[in-house]
Formats: structure tokens, C-alpha cells, sequence
């Protein structure tokens, strides 16, 4: 199988399923236990806590673990409107936010909070003026993705964080796409709040962790226990959170070769789809992107008929966010870039990660072009396309 969804998932690479298994077998002590098996345990996490830390430049107090990267966005916009609810009840997000964080804005916005979308252009990034209009003096948050995981498209984080500082307005951004794969520092960019999860960097399913500033006033997010400084009860997951701590540790480490092998391979496959399938439009920028993203949107196809050709052909690809996996309605991401309906469904997703060879990229440029040929094929929509070329070529237009 030639796997190409890595922004839907990765593999656990074998250094760090080697660092969960001890926490598994022979260090399996509760942490919250004062003998030497749960300070084991305890250890495990701080020494993960410090390396979630170095990651991002800040420092380990500052990182609390969670479930998922979706639980970290919950926790941190929930947070902020619980917090700062008396200094107002505005927030702003952008369109192309993945749906952990537009659909935890609409729940606030069924108890009274008011949401701004902000647009974005035809390659998925907002306008730092725009944001900068929209704040207004009950503005508590700032939500703006790192990098969009359908298009891979990276904001200017930087210049969101400058913006949100001056105006005083906290600042969350999710990282769950960018971590590991570009370099962060959360001070420098001004970032209050940050969520990432592991299973985006070679770690298992079922963990992620929370950014948040010191100084911020951080609600806890489930209530029973003094585990995560009191904010976040219930025994923890102690191999995962190991396990994320190597994973972000090894990945940053090699973060410029792997970004470097990645954008070759990315360029390759964009270049030779748009070569040699015509009708196909590059979705995101060229320029600000995730090394390993490829997103291409093919006239008179359906993009699920792709997927079940491709896959059947053992590449695994998708149209968008594994997220929304079997809804029929097109990317809300690629429609607020301005793409219309046809060519939003007709759109493919392949994520490049640390495994793939240019072998198998070669692959899939052997393979694609006569599948896309076979569904146009196929298509009224594109029949009535050529009758009308031809029929235009006649009359010479």
C-alpha cells in the first residue's frame, strides 16, 4: 500500500512505540502514587511535559496533556469564554477553521457569545488587516489555525500574534497540522493558547496537549482530581504521553531534513498531476504550505469515486478532512476559498509523510492520470464539456 493521508494520521514509528511499552508492562504504577512504581510514572510524564515544552519554546509549565487535539481546542476557546466572560463575549475565528473549532464557537454562540468569521483569499490565508478591523472592545479571543489540514495553507501567525498583543486580546491558535513540521516558537509569535496532537507526529491516537501562557486564566476542563495542576482530572494516559514527548522531541530534531525530502517529494506530485491531467487547479498557496500537502481539485469528477478507484489501485488518499469523512456537502474550506461546487467535489488530498519514497510517488503519477481519464469518461458533465469545444472550434470562437 502506498500511504498518502499522513494529515489524517501517521504511523507510530518504532522509537516510540520502544518508549510506551515500559509504561505498559513493567512501570505501570498510577502516578498520583507516592512508591517508587507511580514515581516511575510521574517521571515519565514530567520528562514528556519538558520535551512538549522545548518544542515550542516555552516552558513545561506552561503544557497540559489532553485526549486529542480537538479536546485541547475545546478546552482553550471554552476556557477563554469563561474566563474573560466580563470583559466581553466576541470572538473571532476564520472560515477555514477545522470543525473542532468552528463547531465549539457555535456552541458559545447558543449561550450569547457573538463569533466573527474572518474571510480568507483564494489560497486559504486571512487578511492581517481584516483581523484587525474585526477586533472591538469586547473581543476575548482570537481562534486562527497554524496551517489548514485540507489545503496545508500556512497563516501569518506571526504578524495574527503581533496584532492580538497590541490589542491585548488572547491569542489560541491550532497547531494540530504545523507542529513538528514547522518551527514554532510561541513566544516570539506572541501565541497565548496552542493545541497540538500526537497521532499528527508518529505517536498513538489519544493524546494531545494544551499551550497556555502563563498568566492566563486556564478554567479546568474536567473536574475530580488534582491530575494536570488540578485543570484536568482523571488518571493519566502515561505511555501516550510519553510516547507524544519522543515523538515531538525526534521529529523537531529532524525537522529541516524531513521538510526538505518532504517539499521535494510534495513539488514532484503537484507538478506532474497539473502536467499531466488537464482541468486540475492546485488548492492552497503555492508558497506559504506544509511541506508534505498536496491538494488538487479535478473539473467533471467526483472525489469519492477517486478515492475508491485509488484505493483500489492500494493508494490511500482522501478529499479533505478525515474529520468529515461521508458527508455529502462540499469542503467548507474550499468554498470560502472561492471554488464552486463542481470543483470542490471533485477534490484529492495527498499528505506526504516520512515513509513515502519518491517510488511511490512515481507510482501514483503512473496511476492517477488514467483513473481521472476513466471517471471524465464517464461524465455527462464533461461530454457536454467537449461537445461544446467542439462546437465552439466550428464556429471559431
Amino acid at each position: 500500500m502506498i500511504y498518502l493521508d499522513n494529515a489524517a494520521t501517521t504511523r507510530v514509528r518504532q522509537e516510540v512505540l520502544d518508549k510506551m511499552l515500559p509504561y505498559l508492562t513493567d512501570f505501570y504504577g498510577n502516578p498520583s502514587s507516592i512508591y517508587a512504581l507511580g514515581r516511575e510514572a510521574k517521571k515519565a510524564i514530567e520528562d514528556a511535559r519538558a520535551k512538549v515544552a522545548a518544542a515550542l519554546s516555552a516552558d513545561k509549565n506552561e503544557i497540559y496533556f489532553t485526549g486529542s487535539g480537538t479536546e485541547a481546542d475545546n478546552w482553550a476557546i471554552k476556557s477563554a469564554a469563561l474566563s474573560y466572560a466580563g470583559k466581553g463575549k466576541h470572538i473571532i475565528a476564520s472560515q477555514v477553521e477545522h470543525h473542532a473549532v468552528l463547531h465549539t464557537c457555535e456552541a458559545l454562540k447558543k449561550e450569547g457569545y457573538e463569533i466573527t468569521y474572518l474571510p480568507v483569499d483564494e489560497y486559504g490565508i486571512i487578511n492581517p488587516g481584516d483581523l484587525e478591523k474585526a477586533i472591538r472592545p469586547d473581543t476575548i479571543l482570537i481562534s486562527v489555525m497554524f496551517a489548514n489540514n485540507e489545503i496545508g495553507s500556512i497563516q501569518p501567525v506571526k504578524e495574527i500574534g503581533r496584532i492580538a498583543r497590541e490589542h491585548k486580546v488572547l491569542f489560541h491558535t491550532d497547531a494540530v497540522q504545523a507542529a513538528g513540521h514547522v518551527p514554532i516558537n510561541v513566544n516570539e509569535m506572541n501565541i497565548d493558547m496552542l493545541s497540538l496532537s500526537g497521532h499528527k507526529m508518529y505517536a498513538p491516537k489519544g493524546i494531545g496537549a494544551l499551550y497556555a501562557k502563563q498568566g492566563i486564566k486556564l478554567a479546568p476542563f474536567i473536574h475530580g482530581g488534582a491530575q494536570e495542576r488540578k485543570k484536568r482530572a482523571g488518571t493519566e494516559n502515561v505511555a501516550n504521553i510519553a510516547a507524544l514527548g519522543e515523538a515531538i522531541s525526534l521529529i523537531v530534531s529532524e525537522m529541516d531534513g524531513e521538510a526538505a525530502k518532504a517539499e521535494k517529494l510534495r513539488d514532484k506530485l503537484i507538478n506532474g498531476i497539473l502536467t499531466e491531467i488537464p482541468h486540475a487547479r492546485l488548492n492552497g498557496s503555492a508558497k506559504s504550505r506544509l511541506p508534505g500537502n498536496v491538494n488538487i481539485s479535478f473539473e467533471f469528477i467526483e472525489g469519492e469515486s477517486l478515492l475508491l478507484l485509488l484505493d483500489m489501485k492500494g493508494i490511500a488518499a482522501s478529499s479533505g478532512s478525515a474529520c468529515t469523512s461521508g458527508s455529502l456537502d462540499p469542503s467548507h474550506v474550499l468554498m470560502a476559498t472561492g471554488l464552486k461546487h463542481e470543483m470542490a467535489h471533485g477534490s484529492l488530498r495527498l499528505t506526504i509523510g516520512k515513509y513515502n519514497t519518491e517510488e511511490e510517488i512515481d507510482k501514483v503519477l503512473e496511476e492517477l492520470p488514467p483513473i481521472v481519464k476513466r471517471l471524465r469518461d464517464m461524465s455527462p458533465l464533461y461530454e457536454q464539456y467537449i461537445k461544446d469545444n467542439i462546437k465552439d472550434k466550428k464556429e471559431g470562437k
